[in-house]
């Protein structure tokens, strides 16, 4: 009897238990912040003129996940209007990696460049051009001709009457596919590929070597573009506007693509 009594007892705590842990989960999924909550009073405090604070729920958003273009371009103006001109250009950068005709992002980020007056790294003519497409529009792009064109030669191959038409598009579209791969390496690869990277920091200095008192190689303004090559400890190694190479401090950059 007292062993029945003290089992029913085990189990009316473990039943208040568990209530109060599924009513404590409900009640801070009721008072958790959503994405969009964030958002909207990040908007709020920028209209308000509060822009330290907006920029810092916007961030808050990006820390959290989310990622857009319209996010990383609201973003840039509350940096810009708090007078971080470093991380304005990075966020317009990454505005643009995501969408790279969004014609705000773009004026913005050349007009905070001449404030700033930001450093840029030399990008050749066909660097600019396949630039003007998003990297995934090439990946994308590639698969798809790929597939096609294998499924047509196989279509060719089992035909009883082979077509030479259907070999010429078969082929077409193999080199559409290496056009676009090649497209995408030379963006991923190139001056504004995944290495690319934006000073945050104010007057940094590039250094010969990792130290702090080694011999300056440029002094870079923030928003200066850089190229990062390799990383030693808390130091980076990277390509310079003005073809210049040098050290900086690693956290004086952050890498336009996330």
């Amino acid at each position: 009897m007292r062993i029945s009594a003290h089992l029913g007892w085990r189990r009316v705590r473990a039943l208040a238990g568990g209530f109060l842990i599924f009513a404590f989960s409900w009640s801070n999924a009721l008072c958790a912040e959503t994405p969009a909550d964030a958002l909207a009073g990040a908007n709020q405090q920028y209209k308000a003129g509060h822009f330290r604070e907006a920029a810092e729920l916007y961030q808050k958003a990006v820390t959290d996940g989310e990622t857009s273009a319209a996010l990383f371009y609201n973003l840039g103006n509350a940096c810009f209007r708090a007078g971080n001109f470093g991380r304005a250009i990075l966020n317009y950068e990454r505005a643009l990696a995501l969408h790279p005709q969004h014609p705000e992002a773009s004026a913005n980020l050349h007009l905070t460049q001449d404030k700033a007056r930001a450093l840029e790294l030399k990008t050749a003519w066909w660097d600019r051009l396949i630039g003007q497409v998003a990297p995934n529009t090439y990946a994308i792009a590639a698969a798809t001709s790929a597939w096609l064109g294998a499924f047509c030669f196989v279509a060719w191959l089992f035909r009883k009457r082979r077509s030479a038409l259907l070999v010429l598009f078969s082929l077409l579209l193999l080199a559409s596919a290496i056009g676009a791969a090649a497209a995408l390496f030379a963006l991923e690869t190139g001056n504004h590929g995944r290495a690319l990277a934006i000073v945050v920091d104010r007057e940094i200095e590039a250094r010969v070597a990792t130290a702090d008192n080694a011999g300056s190689v440029l002094v870079l303004p923030a928003g200066s573009e850089i190229k990062i090559i390799s990383t030693r400890g808390d130091w980076i190694y990277a390509a310079l506007p003005n073809d210049l190479r040098g050290w900086i401090p690693a956290g004086s950059a952050e890498r336009v693509r996330l």
